[in-house]
């Protein structure tokens, strides 16, 4: 498309070009979002955002099978959402940031 066939002003035009994220950030905001698009993830992180639990814990109260609490564990850690703290043999997570926490309920409020 012409530039000149654009119905955007110029300034417009050039603060688009200026702040549109490039192919690598493009790329890591979607692994951002994917990381959050499963709804066993979510209850995951709902229930961490509430209190730090180990998986046996968050097999039981989220009614998951405790390999699938493991795995799922181990995308969110490796994405960075999550953080495990070892006490003895056992290894609780929490969500990693408050910001996290924040986000699902910035998400929850767009349907209320």
């Amino acid at each position: 498309m012409q530039e000149d066939l654009l119905l955007l002003d110029k300034r417009s035009q050039g603060l688009v070009h200026q702040f549109l994220p490039n192919e690598q950030e493009l790329a890591r905001l979607s692994e951002f979002f994917d990381l959050y698009a499963d709804e066993t993830r979510l209850k995951i992180l709902s229930a961490l955002s509430i209190s730090p639990m180990c998986v046996t814990d968050l097999s039981r109260i989220l009614k998951l099978n405790q390999t699938t609490v493991s795995h799922q564990l181990r995308t969110l850690r490796n994405g960075g959402a999550v953080k495990g703290i070892r006490q003895g043999k056992i290894t609780f997570y929490r969500v990693k940031s408050q910001e996290i926490s924040d986000f699902l309920l910035k998400g929850l409020e767009q349907f209320t």
